[in-house]
């Protein structure tokens, strides 16, 4: 299958389940797990991302791949979704931003792939940065501002330190989002999110962030 066919294939999924969600936002529910990465120097290297996707996703983007009665798919079957999942990721930044002192650039992704357990699907890449950089502050920012999707921290150790300089904690958020706005919003008609609408940055109330301290 070629890649821009599977491009319309996750479009599809994701469309399937907009109608199916009484034209409610969010439209795909996704629990981050991230770890910032850095070089022996002190210096960061990137972010390593595993974001597992809700079952209403996954169960309609693994099937219209494969049908299989076992429910088990293999890394390598599940590659092909796994770059185009990537390559639709691309235009939006992959929503993910690293800041010290304004944002910093990406080069291209590594080390994607899909796995499926439980009936969800985790994507891991990694995010390099086209420059390591030191600093004893940075930021990480994980945000759909339009809120079609609903990225949330996990509960458990949800941004780790790989190879950190010692003296780095990292501490999180907090958003200004809470779950009753979270409710609201998801009860509200699609029609206000419409592009220019009032709520076309809705998905700020509910960024995910964390920040770095260096000693």
């Amino acid at each position: 299958m070629g890649m821009r066919a599977l491009f319309g294939l996750l479009l599809a999924v994701a469309l399937s389940l907009a109608s199916g969600a009484a034209r409610a936002h969010p439209h795909v529910w996704i629990t981050v797990t991230s770890e910032i990465l850095y070089a022996a120097d002190g210096s960061i290297t990137g972010v390593r991302h595993a974001w597992i996707f809700d079952r209403a996703f996954s169960t309609n983007a693994v099937q219209v791949l494969y049908a299989k009665t076992d429910g088990a798919y293999s890394s390598e079957e599940l590659a092909p979704l796994a770059q185009a999942q990537i390559e639709s990721l691309k235009e939006k930044a992959y929503f993910t931003f690293v800041k010290v002192n304004g944002k910093l650039p990406f080069a291209e992704p590594i080390d994607c792939s899909f796995d499926y357990q439980n009936d969800q699907l985790t994507l891991h890449f990694t995010l390099p940065l086209k420059t390591p950089v030191k600093s004893k502050t940075v930021l990480l920012e994980i945000v759909d501002r339009s809120f079609f999707v609903d990225f949330e921290f996990a509960k458990d150790n949800p941004v780790k330190l790989v190879g950190a300089p010692a003296g780095c904690e990292v501490k999180l958020g907090p958003a200004m989002g809470n779950d009753r706005d979270r409710k609201m919003v998801q009860d509200a008609s699609e029609d206000s999110f419409n592009e220019g609408g009032a709520n076309v940055a809705v998905g700020l109330l509910f960024d995910n962030i964390a920040s770095v301290y260096c000693r």
